[in-house]
């Protein structure tokens, strides 16, 4: 049984929900209102133990300082280093392997379908000693190049999931006349499947920037230095030992969180799309 819409609730339940929900979405923003008040906030207010009252002034030199007084520039193009690769490798091997789960039936193919599913469901965090040994062994810790494959490895089951449903909702009649008329099936992937799978592709590239970008676990245990720290992990170093410069934490989180809300935004009407395809007949 579900859930019947508000409309088609009782008044008072109506009026309690249109009471309830500014609260809420206040609740929900107070974190990222305290960090954009911080961001702008004088570090003599911060010495003065102003911390959640009103700024002083505003210090819009903070973002400045970010990028004049860190490495804030190496850490983001680390991060675009590591993700844009990372969600290319990702999304064609599971337009691949998603296609051959999909389409082709062979006895293994549930089992094959599992394995790149159970993957989802191994705690990352008992994968940290073996895989920061491995990179240590292969030569790629602290680089660029360690990560992306570690991501992309971690990232192709999730998205051979997401990519093999979608092609399974595709109609196999448009496939089957390929096939009549002698295509090849590399053809049949490139010029049949493939265009139709834009939506599914914008939306996947989307979740997976998005996944990528914001990793603070694997940045922190595969690099330790800003010549290959991603912007998460170099947030963190921005903090001194003795002294916190939350005013310039705060800016750095903003400036770190506009690359993933603009590529949302730019990309919107396809992730919509990519996600709501097929939900309705």
């Amino acid at each position: 049984m579900f859930p019947r819409p508000v409309q088609q609730a009782a008044p008072a339940v109506r009026l309690a929900y249109q009471a309830a929900l500014p609260v809420a979405l206040v609740l929900w923003l107070l974190p990222l209102i305290g960090v954009a008040v911080t961001a702008v906030r004088p570090a003599s207010d911060l010495a003065a133990g102003n911390y959640f009252g009103l700024p002083s002034r505003l210090a819009f030199e903070n973002f400045a300082a970010v990028f004049q007084n860190t490495p804030m520039a190496r850490y983001i193009l680390n991060s675009f280093a590591v993700t844009l690769p990372t969600v290319a490798g990702a999304v064609s091997l599971s337009l691949m392997t998603g296609f051959a789960l999909a389409v082709y039936r062979f006895r293994a193919n549930l089992v094959v379908f599992f394995l790149f599913v159970a993957g989802n469901f191994v705690p990352f965090q008992i994968l940290m000693v073996p895989v920061r040994d491995l990179t240590l062994s292969l030569g790629m810790y602290n680089s660029w190049t360690g990560l992306v494959l570690f991501h992309i490895a971690f990232q192709t089951g999730f998205c051979t999931l997401f990519m093999r449903n979608f092609i399974r909702a595709l109609p196999y009649e448009l496939i089957e006349a390929a096939r009549v008329e002698g295509v090849a099936e590399w053809r049949i992937f490139v010029f049949v499947v493939l265009p139709l799978m834009r939506p599914a592709i914008a939306a996947l590239a989307v979740l997976v920037f998005t996944f990528i970008w914001n990793d603070f676990f694997w940045a922190t245990v595969l690099t330790s230095s800003p010549q290959a720290q991603p912007i998460t992990a170099g947030l963190s170093s921005l903090n001194g030992q003795w002294v916190a410069a939350w005013h310039l934490v705060s800016a750095g989180s903003i400036v770190a969180a506009l690359p993933p809300v603009v590529m949302f935004f730019l990309m919107q009407r396809h992730f919509i799309a990519g996600l709501t395809l097929g939900a309705v007949k």
